[in-house]
């Protein structure tokens, strides 16, 4: 195969945003016949599938998102890539699709990070290699039934540091006129619907001027669930404090951010969080694999009119937790609970 010709040498690492740059490689399974593919290697960037495929009409699609860094010894880490196989099995239970094996998972993203190694941003810059692992239903039909065919990619861009000049508290809205996922439906797992759900409420938002929406239950509308398309979490009293619902998505910076406050010596409380508990915390923060943290400074209720201030600096807490995981993703801290994979 001929590589990319696209000259990464020269390459301003620092200001990439968080979108999509062609690389070399991505990998690829196909599902046909009750059985998966050995893993195809390819440049092309498109796929070819049915216009009556399952994914286009009925959604039954789902994908991940994780990144491997550039350590500060030189070394590549692909951070808890298990954790996101064993995920995105879930989320393809959900959808009735074939189900791929952690290992087929785990080796197409150690294979794309390595096939596309020269675009893994230098250490330092803040910038990260983005992998994004995606699967579709492509049984053509047009009844509503689980796809029989499926096809699984891994592919992958470098993307920029998230905060640019620092991390820095951002301001979210509380949106009680639209709800992200219904309970017991598939706010639990990865897949698509849930973003596009999110879409018009998030628009609104932006235009108001407000980075997320904190979105509450579907059901009652007095508990926090999810901030955009991260986890919330909120620190008082010595405390980490996150939501706890049949909604929410279970995101892995969140696992490991609740680990990392109890080695820190906060008591971890995974439970329903009221909104009305808002105006106690100390800080808060949004967090996820895209910026590992958002702090939040100020929150604005977009129908009752409240709002809730935390300050225009980070909190103490949220930047001790900030630095403590990206010291691990970058090998400046022990990895005591072998989170990284080592691959180059």
């Amino acid at each position: 195969m001929v590589k990319n010709s696209k000259n990464m040498e020269n390459t301003d690492w620092s200001a990439l945003g968080f979108d999509y740059l062609k690389t070399d490689y991505n990998v690829r399974y196909v599902y046909n016949d009750g059985k998966w593919s050995d893993m195809i290697v390819t440049q092309d960037e498109y796929i070819q599938m049915h216009m009556s495929a399952s994914c286009l009409h009925y959604g039954v699609e789902l994908f991940e998102g994780l990144k491997a860094f550039r350590g500060v010894d030189g070394k590549v880490r692909l951070f808890r890539v298990e954790e996101n196989a064993r995920r995105m099995q879930s989320s393809a239970k959900r959808l009735c699709l074939p189900v791929p094996s952690e290992e087929m998972i785990v080796k197409a993203c150690i294979e794309v990070v390595k096939l596309n190694e020269r675009f893994i941003p230098p250490y330092g810059t803040g910038a990260s290699l983005y992998l994004r692992p995606v699967m579709f239903g492509t049984t053509a039909g047009l009844g509503v039934k689980p796809a029989k065919d499926a096809l699984l990619i891994v592919y992958c861009s470098p993307v920029g540091a998230y905060f640019k000049s620092g991390i820095k508290p951002i301001r979210v809205a509380i949106d009680r006129e639209q709800d992200r996922a219904a309970p017991r439906g598939t706010g639990d797992v990865k897949v698509g619907g849930n973003y596009a759900a999110s879409l018009m409420s998030g628009e609104k938002g932006h235009e108001l001027g407000y980075s997320n929406i904190m979105y509450l239950d579907a059901a009652e509308h007095k508990y926090i669930e999810e901030c955009g398309a991260a986890n919330f979490f909120g620190i008082k009293d010595g405390k980490y404090i996150t939501p706890k619902s049949q909604s929410v998505l279970p995101s892995i910076t969140n696992k490991s951010l609740r680990q990392l406050a109890k080695d820190m010596g906060l008591k971890v409380e995974e439970r329903p969080v009221p909104v009305d508990e808002l105006p106690t915390f100390e800080e808060c923060g949004a967090c996820g694999t895209a910026a590992v943290i958002s702090p939040i400074g100020y929150i604005y209720d977009m129908q009752t009119g409240a709002s809730y201030s935390y300050g225009d600096e980070v909190g103490k807490t949220c930047m001790k937790l900030y630095n403590a995981l990206q010291d691990i993703q970058y090998g400046r801290a022990e990895d005591k609970y072998g989170w990284c994979t080592i691959i180059l």
